[in-house]
């Protein structure tokens, strides 16, 4: 009895993946560079449905010129 249904877990997987991508795309198309505290979201539609979204904010990082190097 119980076990992961393959299948399933793929689909969830690929449904992340894609809701990265799209976050991504639309953070590139705002003009930022990076997206910071990125989170995923999850809920049932009905009994048969899943919606998976991932939202962060869209920022643009440029290096610190005047941090001293740090030692390694």
């Amino acid at each position: 009895m119980g076990g992961e249904i393959h299948e399933y877990t793929e689909l969830l997987e690929n449904t992340r993946r894609q809701a990265l991508d799209r976050m991504i795309q639309n953070a590139t198309l705002m003009g930022a560079n990076a997206v910071v505290s990125m989170r995923f979201d999850s809920s049932e539609i009905g009994s048969t449905m899943s919606e998976i979204v991932a939202y962060g904010t869209a920022v643009i990082v440029v290096p610190d010129t005047t941090a001293s190097p740090v030692a390694e």
